[in-house]
């Protein structure tokens, strides 16, 4: 499927651009995976439904943890979309295929 592999993210955030990995594994409507970024690693749960994907991992920055939720679609090897930061509001995303 062509959304398995690894992803260089770049998402803008209201502190500026940060950009993160992911690596993405799709298994029927299932993804699964790992997000790392400056706060660390954490594991990712995600759907895939045609070209559109969701998924979200929990972070742990400076003042605990933070659910980063993505939706998008997939446009080849890219990927583009919007992420909610928790409580931190939301920015817009990027990615492309390794």
């Amino acid at each position: 499927m062509a959304v398995d592999g690894t992803w260089n993210i770049s998402m803008n955030t209201p502190m500026g651009t940060r950009e993160a990995k992911l690596n993405l594994v799709a298994a029927g409507g299932d993804l699964s995976g790992e997000f790392s970024g400056a706060q660390g690693t954490a594991p990712v749960a995600g759907t895939i439904d045609g070209n559109n994907v969701a998924w979200k991992a929990t972070v742990n920055g400076p003042m605990g943890q933070m659910e980063l939720a993505f939706s998008g679609a997939l446009d080849g090897d890219k990927v583009a979309g919007n992420v909610a930061f928790g409580s931190f509001g939301s920015g817009t995303f990027t990615g492309a295929k390794e």
